[in-house]
């Protein structure tokens, strides 16, 4: 029976290989159809790998990905430097870390569709940036630059594309700055005195070759691109029933948040490919790679195996090829176990183990075996006792034996592997049992990049082997379990398989059926303040600040206070709480107000409840949408505190969503009173009696029905209202004139937050509140992003700024009066601002809402 070499085989690689485990989550155990086996079985005939870089959730090829993974059967990974954290959200209020993380699960969405792997590097993705000396101000270029050559150590690709060229016509700056990594990690990771920290986990490898995936949206117009070296990524796999084309257009439309839902393309789609390093191929990509079994020693032996097996497949009888698999496997590890014995090459050091698991999955998948751990709820307590039930079904005419069930942990637990130890399952038969433990020992599941503060270009993750993976991936981050289980008699050509499954919660919704989703490890109170809420004084009155404590177990009891700055006051000063539920909630409301002494600006206030001597003071986020794993974070229970001098002309404004932002709540918190308005609601008749119309980001590319409301908002305005939009996208509007006269949406931004404003005499910058350059102070991630390049000489500007080296932009806020009322649209990155706190931006929209009225508030 082959079971004697693996602990210690799996013991050499352990860090590399717990780092590089990547498994569905939050979803029914991952099935296979016969065809989907056959080209596993292919797969697992070729010794190859590619791996594509750019900068962001959405910039890779996902057509070449599908093709490079399925056609070809290499190992396909995309490396982001980043997860998108900068970007905009349109499907929710999300942003910074949140929107991180959803674009991190919508990229492992993706490469579930197109059969790639997912890695990233610690940079933090900052905003928008036009140049890469910008980009590598804010990166730490060598820690981004490590992490790359990190991952190329572990998945040792033949070669490497890049999505971008390292210069301007990139666009963006970390566009740029990738691919100028890219170049750099090519050589450095075959250098072993670059990064020689890496070697105790890893060895170094030198990529075959560089190139650029170029197209015509780089070249010049005119330019030949005969000279490249080209393939057509738009072949039809007819064993998965589409093409890469419509492979892609699905997986890429899982960048929901970004709204790049795609159309399928069919039909001959070539992309070009530049070398760039290494050695020059003239005709295929992978030339001078072996791509057989024949690249390691005693491996020509297993590749024969193999095709033996998939020469006697039979599509309707996947388990008829167990007997020939379980030779392919007894040969992997002998050869594995005289590569580490003899110490031949680094490459069977990594086919054979990588290969190893990939028969595993396939004997899994050829006995149609189905494995789950569940637990009784969503949530538990590190410190908490609880089962978990089991339930293991052979739905194969081969029959499996289960030699136990277990949590993997450093923790003693104990189970039921005396009921279930030598249980043999015949066709369709199943195993139950239940996981019973005392103690966990386990983290809150917190993902392993925002577990410890960051700077605003890089997270801070001190483990080597948790750099590079897509989320939490091994103990004490994830909560999972091995079952395992005998195939075969005993004979010598029996084996043992661990298979790794995580615990999940399941449930069954009476619209959507049986839903799965991640169990979360919670602390034993979380600290909720409002979600992206900045508290602003613009006098001495108190505001209320509600904390709500959610119990992690039953029978939390403590108290709670509030962390205030010097001057600042809470009534009351600390308040008790008595939980006895799990998940109950309580709600304690302070009243926070600014004494004499409290300083003018933006401080913070954070919520702090003690539990038996233990000071709590994070709070829990659950982010859930239909196309990812349901998200559980659990940011700090801090909020910006905000003392400025602020009047206010008018009180009643109407709020129109757009894509998502945290405006309305700023508004009320200087004390206007605002209504969120339903597009159909946007009548001349029931916005008069409304100070101003402020419309949220992104409303004319998401609100259609501004289509046939735009007239109503104009004759609001005939009448005297005021109209503030907020940026809007140069493409994809609902209708071509989002004003009353034209102008000409761009891509024009200022990226620098702190860039230098010059300001004009226009009045609205004179009441009811001086703007002066101070107020663009302290800003975050941006100062505007999308400005007009062209309006119609009606409309006025007020403000202009540049990033350095670049010409003023004039458009940031364009004025225009339109019969009684006036129009004010405004590219100011103000829905980042308000929420963060800053007082400026406080200052600016409410001139812009007071703009024309008289009474001061």
């Amino acid at each position: 029976m082959i079971r004697s070499l693996r602990p210690f085989l799996t013991a050499l690689l352990l860090i590399v290989h717990c780092s590089l485990f990547i498994e569905t989550k939050a979803q029914t155990s991952k099935t296979y159809t016969s065809s989907e086996i056959l080209l596993g079985l292919k797969k697992l005939n070729v010794l190859g790998s590619v791996m594509y870089i750019a900068a962001h959730p959405d910039d890779e090829n996902t057509r070449l990905i599908a093709y490079m993974a399925n056609e070809r059967l290499l190992e396909t990974s995309y490396l982001s430097c980043t997860r998108g954290d900068g970007g905009q959200n349109l499907i929710g209020p999300e942003l910074r870390e949140g929107l991180g993380v959803i674009r991190t699960q919508e990229l492992l969405a993706a490469r579930r569709l197109d059969g790639g792997r997912q890695f990233f590097t610690r940079a933090n993705d900052f905003g928008f940036s036009k140049t890469s000396d910008e980009t590598f101000r804010i990166w730490d270029h060598e820690q981004v630059l490590a992490d790359m050559v990190w991952v190329i150590r572990q998945r040792r690709p033949d070669v490497l594309i890049t999505r971008f060229p390292p210069d301007a016509r990139a666009g963006h700056g970390h566009h740029q700055a990738s691919a100028i990594l890219a170049a750099e990690a090519f050589d450095a990771a075959g250098d072993p005195k670059r990064f020689p920290e890496q070697l105790q986990y890893v060895q170094a490898w030198q990529p075959k070759r560089l190139l650029w995936n170029t197209g015509s949206f780089f070249v010049k117009p005119g330019e030949n691109m005969d000279g490249y070296l080209k393939l057509d990524a738009g072949g039809y796999n007819p064993l998965l029933g589409q093409s890469y084309g419509e492979i892609a257009a699905r997986s890429r439309s899982n960048h929901r948040s970004q709204g790049f839902g795609s159309a399928a393309q069919r039909g001959e789609a070539l992309e070009y490919f530049q070398p760039v390093k290494g050695d020059k191929a003239t005709k295929d990509l992978f030339e001078g790679v072996d791509q057989t079994w024949n690249r390691v020693p005693g491996g020509a032996a297993v590749g024969k195996l193999i095709e033996e097996v998939i020469r006697r497949y039979d599509p309707s009888n996947p388990s008829a090829s167990v007997a020939g698999l379980l030779k392919v496997r007894a040969e992997i590890e002998k050869n594995w176990y005289m590569a580490n014995h003899n110490k031949v090459t680094p490459e069977a050091n990594y086919y054979y183990p990588d290969k190893s698991e990939q028969v595993d999955e396939l004997l899994k998948a050829c006995l149609g075996l189905s494995v789950e751990v569940i637990a009784p709820e969503a949530t538990i307590v590190s410190d908490t006792g609880t089962v978990f039930n089991y339930e293991l079904i052979n739905r194969s005419s081969q029959p499996i034996k289960v030699l136990g069930v277990q949590l993997l942990s450093e923790f003693s637990h104990t189970g039921t592997r005396n009921k279930t130890q030598g249980v043999v399952l015949n066709k369709n038969q199943k195993s139950n049992g239940k996981i019973k433990t005392d103690t966990f020992g386990y983290t809150i599941s917190q993902p392993y990049w925002l577990q410890k503060q960051g700077t605003i270009g890089m997270y801070v993750v001190d483990e080597q082997s948790l750099r590079g993976t897509p989320e939490n991936a091994k103990y004490p981050q994830r909560i999972e379990a091995v079952c395992s289980i005998l195939i075969g008699d005993g004979t010598p050509n029996s084996a043992q398989i661990d298979i790794k499954v995580p615990v999940q919660y399941k449930h069954t919704d009476p619209v959507l059926g049986e839903l799965y989703q991640p169990l979360a490890v919670v602390p034993p109170v979380a600290v909720n303040l409002p979600a992206a809420r900045a508290y602003v004084f613009a006098d001495a009155q108190p505001k209320t600040v509600p904390v709500t404590l959610k119990a992690g177990r039953a029978g939390v009891a403590g108290t709670l206070a509030l962390t205030l700055p010097p001057g600042w006051t809470s009534t009351p000063a600390s308040q008790s709480f008595a939980l006895a539920a799990k998940d109950a909630e309580q709600t304690v409301e302070f009243r926070v107000q600014p004494g004499p002494g409290a300083a003018p600006g933006k401080t913070e206030l954070r919520a702090v409840a003690t539990v038996d001597g233990q000071a709590y003071s994070r709070g829990i986020q659950q982010i859930i949408y239909p196309h990812i794993p349901t998200q559980t974070l659990f940011p700090e229970a801090v909020a910006p505190l905000v003392k400025l001098e602020l009047k206010r002309r008018g009180q009643n404004v109407a709020y129109l969503m757009g894509a998502g932002d945290e405006v309305p709540e700023a508004l009320r918190q200087v004390g206007y009173n605002v209504t969120v308005l339903e597009a159909k609601d946007l009548t001349a008749a029931n916005l008069k009696q409304y100070d101003a119309l402020v419309v949220g980001i992104r409303a004319y590319n998401t609100v259609d029905r501004l289509k046939t409301q735009q007239p109503e908002i104009l004759k609001y305005m005939e009448a005297g209202g005021n109209v503030v939009v907020q940026y809007v996208v140069d493409r994809g509007t609902v209708l071509p004139e989002i004003g009353p006269y034209p102008m000409t949406l761009s891509r024009d931004r200022v990226t620098v937050e702190d860039a230098p404003v010059t300001l004009t005499k226009h009045p609205l910058l004179a009441a009811p509140n001086k703007i002066t350059e101070a107020d663009f102070k302290g800003w975050v991630q941006e100062q505007g992003l999308y400005y007009p390049s062209k309006w119609d000489p009606k409309y006025q500007t007020v403000i202009s700024s540049s990033d350095p080296g670049e010409t003023a932009k004039e458009s940031a806020i364009l004025v225009t009066d339109y019969g009684k009322g006036h129009y004010i649209y405004t590219g100011l990155s103000l829905f980042r601002e308000l929420p963060a706190g800053v007082p400026g931006a406080y200052r600016l929209i409410t001139n812009m809402i007071s703009y024309g009225k008289e009474k001061v508030q």
